[in-house]
């Protein structure tokens, strides 16, 4: 499908993919709020204000298209893959290119991959090809059809969420979209027994369909995710990796904008009440899909510290607001107010990664083993008291 044969007719096909969104005389004149289809289907609500910021990005999406086309037709179709140097024989002059590729790289993908791209750029950087090559080809096949009759407590839930997940979606939300969502997250459910089925992955499970287009390359995509990109035990039974994460962010969050988190911490706000929903759905119900997507974009290529530069970017973002929030409900109101309407990846992406602050995944990976300690005693903890309770109840 991306042989260099067919690199102009995608161009051109991806081009017109995105369109130029037009509101009508009646809602520019009153400044009315108006719905329209992004590019992956969903409803956006907006004012004309925001429709005026969709068309430049999507202006931004086109010359950044042209970059990656000069890019393939340069440098050859698969260009991305050479940025990494694996033997110590190789020449001075090719190590040296394979670091400028890397840094092109990266700086191209922090302003975002091309959405006819993407699939195929996902798959290759991510790990999901490499991870999808050391098992038999039919391995998705066989496993789909080895589960299909089966009932367990994971399908049961995700039987209970597929309706529940982007309702109203043209697809998504139709028997052949919960049909493919179904059988990803029970193949995966079966595949990794610790993780089964947590709620929040459906969310993302049904995003990677959309932008992957077939189910077997979604639920490899979903696998390095959660086996490879995010943090361990992120999606088990007690979410003792999102306690974690959470903890961490906490951290993040008093040393990057210390005014801020002591005035949320004279609130008693817990930043749960906004972080756990965005590191078990990866902000995929809180962002617009397309900005969503974006930071998907340098998550799949940078890892999970990225989700970090987000999260402290939307705080950041809106801390002369929060600032001036006077309780909790405010400070979710406020976010939550921001999140849905970020349109401009840019202005996100902008903050994330030039105001927030160098971080290492080295430094994220020594907080987490500090914080895990406390964090399983508090899980052990609660689970001590529930016993209890049963156990009296059982009297």
């Amino acid at each position: 499908m991306y042989g260099t044969h067919r690199r102009k007719d995608l161009a051109f096909e991806y081009q017109s993919q995105i369109q130029i969104l037009r509101p009508s005389i009646h809602a520019r004149r009153a400044n009315i709020t108006v719905k329209f289809q992004d590019l992956y289907g969903f409803t956006v609500e907006g004012n004309v204000d925001d429709v005026n910021v969709l068309n430049e990005v999507r202006e931004k999406v086109r010359e950044q298209g042209r970059v990656w086309w000069a890019l393939e037709a340069s440098k050859g179709a698969n260009w991305y893959l050479q940025t990494q140097v694996t033997s110590s024989t190789l020449k001075t002059s090719l190590k040296l290119s394979s670091l400028v590729n890397g840094i092109t790289l990266k700086k191209l993908i922090r302003k975002g991959i091309p959405p006819v791209l993407r699939p195929k750029v996902w798959f290759s950087l991510s790990g999901a090809a490499k991870k999808k090559s050391t098992v038999p080809e039919s391995y998705y096949q066989d496993m789909t059809m080895a589960v299909e009759d089966k009932v367990t407590a994971a399908t049961k839930q995700i039987d209970h969420d597929l309706p529940r997940t982007f309702p109203g979606h043209p697809w998504l939300d139709t028997s052949e979209g919960h049909a493919a969502l179904r059988r990803v997250l029970v193949a995966y459910s079966f595949r990794d027994s610790d993780v089964g089925y947590c709620q929040g992955l459906n969310y993302v499970a049904a995003l990677l369909l959309l932008v992957m287009k077939t189910e077997e390359d979604a639920f490899w995509m979903l696998a390095v995710l959660l086996e490879n990109v995010l943090v361990n035990d992120c999606y088990t039974n007690n979410l003792s990796g999102c306690h974690v994460e959470q903890r961490v962010f906490k951290d993040l969050l008093t040393k990057k904008c210390p005014r801020l988190a002591a005035h949320l911490d004279s609130l008693e706000f817990d930043v749960s009440l906004v972080c756990t929903e965005w590191f078990l759905c990866l902000f995929s119900k809180s962002l617009p899909s397309e900005t969503t997507l974006r930071v998907w974009d340098v998550l799949f290529y940078e890892g999970g510290k990225v989700l970090f530069h987000v999260a402290l970017a939307i705080f950041k973002m809106n801390e002369e607001a929060l600032l001036r929030a006077h309780h909790v409900g405010d400070v979710i109101s406020i976010i939550q107010k921001s999140t849905h309407h970020l349109f401009d990846p840019d202005d996100l992406l902008t903050v994330a990664f030039d105001k927030v602050g160098f971080m290492t995944t080295t430094t994220i990976s020594k907080q987490r083993k500090k914080q895990e300690p406390a964090v399983m005693a508090e899980l052990d903890q609660r689970s001590r008291r529930l016993n209890s309770v049963f156990t009296d109840e059982k009297r």
